[in-house]
């Protein structure tokens, strides 16, 4: 199971501050961390960083990715009363909005903040019943006026993030908090890494785990990184949601907390390559490994971009089941998290030249 180390830079990495386009003090922190770990260390020029662990052979190349940034605000203006109005850096559901705290990063260090709206006391009984919009809501620091803004350091253009400290519960078994969206998929990746250094586990390829930027706001690191390696396959490190919540039907989402990480069979942005997917049920069987399959009707992950990259790069995406993502807090069971760590471990152990051309022969 996961050790004290991995748990310490779990929760670093997921209280870290890092919208999309402001990656750099998380994948600053993922670098140092897995420096010791790693034969090289590659970056492209959108701030995407990969870790290179050198096998048996310089080929197959095996990218693993998973994006470090998560869902989070920009400051789009500032009243001269001193409320701040954003737009958001990827999705966000208004309803999970009203009421939650948040941070600012302005030049004079971090300002907390809370997301406000005018409030239902005084609104007429028809307008109480209307879901409150986004573009009606706004940013309170507890100032006053706009100078009073800027004398804290903020500006438009500044990131803002939830506040949501990590925390585990459940006697152990499940993480809380926030950027599991897709934190959890580049720690699965980090760890696999670590582990494979520590314990000797010999590899026929070379790999390389990529914390990628920019992917909620299109599948932008992705794009790039694969240009800057050239991969021959890759392994995509997500999240899934989790299909066992009050209101969802079984086939409106399809994996479970606690049953194993997912195996995505089709998204918005990417069919999986079938023998790579046939290949990776195949192992978790022989590892005894439980794995759940999935689909995610709308959306994608960074295996959208991957996947046809240069002349295209066979894919599969593994993922973690995860609760409430997009929102300030969402939950994850840590056994599904080392499942996955285990199953990308045994992926890469068989991952060989042959195996990797049979994936496009025809």
């Amino acid at each position: 199971m996961l050790d004290s180390k991995a748990m310490d830079i779990m929760k670093r990495m997921m209280e870290a501050f890092g919208p999309s386009g402001f990656e750099r003090e998380v994948n600053a922190l993922c670098k140092e961390y897995m420096e010791p770990y790693s034969d090289e260390v590659v970056t492209d020029k959108l701030g995407t960083v990969a870790f290179v662990a050198k096998g048996s052979q310089e080929r197959p190349r095996v990218l693993l990715a998973g994006h470090t940034d998560e869902v989070g605000f920009i400051v789009s203006s500032v009243s001269k009363e001193g409320f701040l109005t954003f737009n958001q850096l990827g999705g966000w559901w208004d309803q999970v909005l009203l009421g939650q705290r948040v941070v600012v990063r302005g030049s004079k260090g971090d300002v907390h903040g809370v997301i406000g709206a005018k409030p239902p006391h005084i609104l007429p009984d028809e307008e109480r019943k209307k879901v409150v919009e986004k573009k009606d809501m706004f940013i309170d620091i507890g100032a006053t006026s706009q100078e009073e803004v800027e004398e804290a350091g903020i500006k438009v253009g500044d990131p803002v993030v939830p506040w949501s400290p990590f925390s585990v519960i459940r006697d152990g078994k499940v993480a809380m908090g926030k950027a599991f969206d897709d934190r959890i998929g580049a720690f699965v990746l980090m760890e696999a890494i670590r582990r494979m250094k520590e314990q000797g586990i010999a590899h026929p390829s070379t790999v390389y785990g990529a914390a990628t930027v920019q992917e909620e706001v299109g599948l932008r690191g992705a794009t790039t990184v694969a240009h800057v390696i050239d991969p021959d396959v890759a392994i995509v490190l997500e999240v899934d949601i989790a299909g066992d919540v009050p209101g969802i039907k079984p086939h409106e989402a399809l994996t479970k907390l606690g049953q194993g990480p997912g195996l995505l069979t089709f998204d918005g942005s990417m069919i999986p390559n079938q023998p790579f997917k046939e290949f990776v049920i195949n192992v978790a069987k022989q590892a005894q490994i439980p794995i759940q399959l999935s689909q995610i009707r709308g959306g994608g992950t960074d295996a959208g971009r991957i996947h046809i990259s240069r002349a295209g790069c066979p894919s599969v995406v593994v993922s973690v089941p995860t609760r409430h993502i997009h929102s300030h807090v969402g939950l994850l069971s840590l056994k599904d998290t080392e499942n996955a760590v285990r199953l990308v471990i045994e992926l890469l152990k068989r991952l060989d030249s042959k195996t990797v051309e049979g994936f496009t022969n025809l």
